[in-house]
């Protein structure tokens, strides 16, 4: 079973994402399963009755782990979400599946959500839970492009965006305004350390849509999430899957990303990753998914040591996934990562 080594610090997290050395290595993960908060935990089932339960539970998982941080994210939460018109129960889905706007009328006739409302009081409420040294980092119930995708559907939003650009400026500005005001309020409890926006925007090969729709209806959108979080003196990590490597400098110089989240070794590794954008913007995460799931737990170590070796000097860096943690992971696997934290050393 893991055992913390290091007392919890959200200031080693911090330096991270300043792009400073931090004092020892810091792991960073979006999510993982519920069994994997349960074995961490060591609490084997959520009390979905409670308010608060499930929370302690996550936090503590978190803390056992050698995190310095637990993610709360809105889809636990009742706060900001979006009705939708698919199955959310689905392990997958087609990106057609939504269908609530279609034209001007379906658009006018949508029950647009209040951001405002919601137990934002949560957030507050959730610091009588954290360790000494750690908080919360807070993400949305999907991002901005995700939200339009699941309302509209892919092949409907993408037609919209060469037949219609009106509605699909309306439509990208009410879920973004939305979006807005949600990380304002979030980024406001001083529970908060971080947000992360996440928000797919690629395939394996390329962008979801073009560059230059892209900075049309979204990245404007992202770049206000980004200011309302700096506002209140947070630090804002975006996390979005898929090849983006043609909009990064976007990321870094326009949206004023702290952190980038997500990397695939089919992509663009970690690694490479890290060199080419590592002195412009944190680097997070990046074990890939496939490698964690097919290698051994001797393998995944080794590469885990090898990036704390890469960036002991430089910085800028935490330890993680390249995405989450999916059921379908050995616990073994990921347990080695952790442990890979635990017993790398600096060389002198």
């Amino acid at each position: 079973m893991i055992k913390r080594r290091y007392d919890a610090d959200f200031g080693q997290l911090e330096k991270v994402l300043k792009n400073d050395v931090p004092d020892r290595p810091v792991l960073f993960e979006f999510a993982w399963n519920d069994r994997m908060t349960g074995i961490l935990s060591g609490i084997p089932e959520a009390d979905t009755s409670s308010r608060i339960q499930p929370f302690q539970r996550l936090i503590k998982s978190f803390y056992n782990a050698g995190y310095d941080y637990a993610t709360i994210s809105a889809w636990r939460t009742n706060t900001l979400a979006f009705p939708k018109n698919i199955d959310e129960g689905k392990d997958s889905r087609s990106l057609n599946s939504g269908s609530l706007i279609t034209d001007r009328d379906s658009f006018e006739a949508y029950p647009w959500p209040d951001a405002d409302k919601g137990d934002y009081e949560l957030y507050q409420d959730l610091g009588k839970e954290l360790p000494d040294g750690m908080k919360l980092v807070a993400s949305s119930n999907g991002g901005l492009l995700e939200n339009v995708i699941d309302i509209c559907g892919f092949e409907t939003i993408s037609l919209m965006t060469m037949l219609d650009e009106g509605l699909t400026k309306d439509i990208f500005d009410e879920v973004g305004r939305r979006l807005v005001r949600f990380y304002e309020i979030v980024s406001s409890v001083d529970t908060v350390g971080a947000c992360i926006m996440n928000d797919d925007w690629g395939f394996k090969t390329q962008t979801m849509f073009d560059p230059v729709v892209l900075r049309k209806y979204v990245f404007p959108w992202h770049k206000k999430m980004v200011e309302a979080v700096h506002k209140n003196n947070k630090y804002a990590i975006l996390h979005s899957c898929g090849n983006v490597n043609d909009v990064f400098d976007d990321i870094i110089d326009d949206m004023k990303y702290d952190g980038k989240h997500s990397f695939e070794d089919l992509i663009y590794n970690v690694e490479e990753s890290y060199e080419t954008w590592g002195d412009r913007i944190a680097i997070i995460g990046g074990i890939d998914i496939d490698f964690l799931a097919r290698q051994s737990e001797e393998n995944i170590v080794k590469r885990c040591h090898a990036l704390l070796d890469k960036n002991s000097e430089r910085g800028g860096y935490a330890l993680g996934s390249g995405n989450s943690i999916p059921d379908y992971i050995p616990d073994e696997n990921f347990l080695a990562l952790i442990k890979a934290a635990q017993t790398w050393k600096k060389k002198i």
